[in-house]
């Protein structure tokens, strides 16, 4: 049986059939996302929530802890974190990588109900869940500054206009904002006057709670008409609250203003964003899950002068953050890596046969290998990334084998003197299972890689499928198009005339030839000595995998450091702030760093008022 008699037979249908394999993995190399590494969902959920005013240690006592109780009776749960801040509390649940994320929510919904009943009675609201991958990096920071506007105006701006617009953006997933909290009125009491006036805090609250009540207030009803009462009981600056009417003392009103010191501030003073030594309101932007980050960093900045048309003039949005310069980069660098040893393939083919015919074959099946990959990758939802390109940088040497032996064998046949139909539909038939089994055994090699369980089996999966794919895909193209070509390009030069190139590699094949059969004769002469050189390598080999660094990833320079400062726990958000800002004025004072990014505070946001955080990215090429 000949499987390539068919194509050989019929060069046309052949032709058409690899233009349509080129043409689908071209296309399907537009259509794949872009990323560092393959996407590897954590099935992690991370459930908050809010107790405004109460210490961590009652947060962790009295919210944290029924949590923690629950959750442990949820199957799979592989890691739990808990950390409490003032006011709030963070669980983050971690699951096996087997464990579906959606049974895994529908259980941690049913655990914050069982809990309930021992939560504090008075908590605002129950305990929220999302889903997230800490796998995912933000793929861009902007940030909102401006010479005018209060830091607590620009996250106002942030979440009621930004946010929104760009969480509409093809491929952005969450848009989180920080750096500072929403607009609000402070209303800082004074106790000795509060003493004096025998007015107790409780009324103070009960006074600033029925002042700000939008509850319906009726109608107007006629002999024909009915009319709504329409008035807004909501009150929103400072000016509104401080002549609110507290108690009456002897006679005379007493005022909020009286009491307290009232004025226009924001939700949480304890949060602070910092971007090149400005006030900046912060945009912390993710991608979809799958998305293409590169496309999805094009849109958000295709959209910057429409966002910068929605704010006033005098509050710039600048991106501090790019995650796509390494990403472009090392992709661009894998991509010539990839071209670079398509051309040496071709090249040492050329070598090694000078011929350009029987060169122009493996020319032409090392690239349609490699395109046709493209397609079935965007058919299994992989991604082009550092491992999927790098299996494919790794498959051009073996997509390469079996078209070689294809054209070798036709050409002994068209040097015995058959003619190129011939000795093509004879070749095929005689090579044919022979590049079938070489074939499969080099995909068995990767079945190992396939069958890995854990992180490091989800992540080089793509890379043993993708090489797999591209040796399968080079064996259809070595049994179809490679005889065809052969059959239409190859000719016999049986006692023609050689050129000065083929008889110059000859003699050169003479010298590597009998060199080699010296040295093969001296390792024949003297079996001890290569038993002790080949003893010694072992060992040597042995030494040098014991003493050489081991790590998960090769260590690489992106040009982007990422730094935490840890004060005392009585370290006041004052005394931290001044720290912070002075620590980011020493980094941006060095003249290599192009920005740098700094934030404190918030809370559930991550940090505490003993904490910061810093970034300082690569310039924005």
């Amino acid at each position: 049986m000949n499987l390539s008699g068919p194509f050989i037979r019929r060069p046309v249908g052949t032709t058409l059939l690899t233009i349509a394999l080129v043409l689908a993995g071209a296309i399907g190399f537009q259509l794949l996302p872009v990323a560092p590494l393959p996407q590897v969902d954590f099935p992690t959920i991370n459930v908050s929530t809010g107790l405004p005013g109460a210490s961590p240690l009652t947060m962790a006592s009295a919210v944290a802890t029924p949590l923690e109780r629950q959750f442990t009776r949820i199957a799979a749960v592989s890691e739990m974190t808990s950390t409490s801040f003032l006011g709030s509390t963070s669980v983050a649940l971690q699951f096996d990588l087997s464990r579906d994320i959606n049974g895994a929510a529908r259980d941690v919904q049913s655990a914050i109900n069982a809990a309930s009943g021992q939560l504090p009675s008075n908590l605002p609201s129950n305990p929220t869940y999302r889903k997230v991958n800490p796998a995912d990096a933000p793929i861009m920071i902007l940030a909102l500054t401006s010479a005018t506007a209060p830091p607590g105006k620009l996250y106002d701006m942030a979440s009621t206009i930004l946010q929104q617009k760009l969480a509409q953006i093809e491929g952005v997933g969450q848009v989180f904002v920080g750096g500072s909290s929403l607009p609000a009125v402070r209303v800082e009491l004074n106790p000795h006057a509060l003493a004096r006036y025998g007015i107790g805090l409780e009324d103070v609250r009960a006074v600033l709670a029925s002042a700000n009540v939008n509850r319906p207030k009726g109608q107007i009803h006629g002999p024909e008409r009915a009319w709504e009462i329409r008035t807004s009981d909501q009150i929103r600056y400072a000016a509104e609250y401080r002549p609110l009417l507290v108690a009456w003392r002897h006679g005379a009103p007493v005022r909020l203003e009286d009491v307290a010191d009232v004025r226009d501030s924001v939700e949480d003073l304890r949060s602070i964003g910092l971007a090149n030594g400005q006030r900046a309101a912060l945009l912390i932007i993710f991608r979809q899950p799958g998305a293409n980050i590169i496309d999805a960093v094009d849109r958000i900045r295709e959209a910057m002068p429409e966002l910068h048309g929605l704010l006033p003039a005098d509050v710039t949005v600048t991106p501090v953050l790019d995650q796509t310069v390494t990403i472009r980069a090392s992709v661009s660098d894998v991509e010539h890596a990839l071209m670079i040893s398509v051309a040496l393939v071709v090249l040492v083919v050329f070598l090694f046969l000078r011929d350009w015919r029987a060169t122009a074959i493996p020319g032409v099946v090392v690239p349609v290998s490699l395109v046709g990959t493209f397609a079935f990758m965007y058919l299994i939802g992989y991604s082009i990334d550092n491992l999927s390109l790098m299996a494919l940088t790794v498959a051009t040497g073996f997509v390469v084998d079996d078209a070689i032996v294809v054209v070798e064998n036709v050409m002994r046949h068209l040097e015995a003197g058959m003619s190129p139909l011939e000795a093509a539909i004879q070749g095929a038939r005689e090579i044919g299972f022979t590049v079938l089994s070489i074939s499969i055994s080099l995909v068995a090699v990767f079945i190992p890689i396939l069958l890995m369980g854990g992180l490091i089996g989800r992540l080089f999966r793509e890379f043993a499928v993708v090489l797999s794919v591209a040796i399968l895909v080079s064996l259809v193209v070595s049994l179809t198009t490679t005889p065809m070509m052969c059959a239409k390009l190859l000719r016999s030069h049986h006692g023609a005339p050689r050129g000065r190139l083929y008889r110059g590699g000859e003699r050169v094949f003479g010298w590597v030839t009998t060199g080699y059969e010296k040295s093969l004769g001296w390792a024949l002469n003297y079996p001890r000595t290569v038993l002790l050189i080949a003893g010694l390598t072992c060992a040597l080999n042995v030494y040098l995998f014991m003493v050489v660094p081991k790590g998960f990833f090769p260590q690489q320079d992106n040009g982007r450091l990422n730094g935490s400062i840890v004060a005392a726990q009585d370290t006041s958000f004052q005394a931290m702030r001044d720290k912070v800002t002075r620590y980011a004025e020493i980094v941006r004072a060095d003249p290599a760093v192009a920005t740098v990014t700094a934030y404190t505070g918030g809370g559930a946001r991550g940090t505490t008022s003993s904490r910061a955080a810093s970034a300082t990215p690569p310039p924005m090429r």
